[in-house]
């Protein structure tokens, strides 16, 4: 017996993807640096030291004297010596007035000028402690004033890009329903 059958065929859909994956980039550009750092205020007091040496004894010790320390000896040397000789002729002339009394004053006057002591010895070396050494140290004051810094240091943002992935979807196949009669025998 032939009974009427609907055949039925489908076909499916395929759907096709494509997908861009999203993008970000950052990038961080470095910081704006501007310190400044002022010079401090500085202030420096000097008093020199004082070093004086004197040593004008040594030399007057060894005989090698200033002309003025020579010539002020001179004087009063000449006027020591003026005063001895005038004591001593009077001292001389009284005993030339007193030969009448006996002795023998020529002959004792004659002895007493003749010098027979000699100095003997180094007359060069100057005496200890003749050289006179005299110090006065320095000072230094030091005034200083630190600046404080200048900081004007600018952070930068940072630079952000971003591209959106994409998803797109395609039909590669539509789908489809196919009806068919046939005859079917039993």
């Amino acid at each position: 017996m032939n009974i009427p059958a609907i055949q039925m065929s489908t076909t499916p859909a395929k759907l096709g993807i494509s997908s861009t994956p999203g993008r970000l980039s950052i990038q961080q550009p470095p910081a704006t640096v501007d310190l400044e750092q002022p010079k401090a205020d500085m202030r420096i007091q000097t008093t020199p030291g004082k070093l004086t040496i004197d040593q004008r004894q040594a030399w007057d010790d060894m005989d090698r004297k200033h002309i003025f320390t020579r010539i002020k000896d001179a004087a009063a040397n000449g006027r020591q010596k003026a005063l001895e000789g005038t004591g001593r002729r009077a001292a001389e002339g009284r005993e030339l007035a007193d030969i009448h009394k006996g002795g023998n004053a020529i002959v004792m006057q004659a002895a007493r000028r003749v010098d027979r002591t000699h100095k003997i010895g180094i007359a060069y070396i100057p005496s200890y402690g003749s050289v006179k050494i005299n110090y006065q140290p320095g000072d230094v004051q030091i005034d200083a004033q630190a600046r404080q810094v200048e900081n004007n240091t600018r952070t930068n943002k940072p630079i952000i890009s971003y591209q959106p992935g994409d998803v797109s979807f395609q039909m590669k196949q539509y789908p489809s329903i196919q009806f068919q009669a046939v005859n079917k025998t039993i």
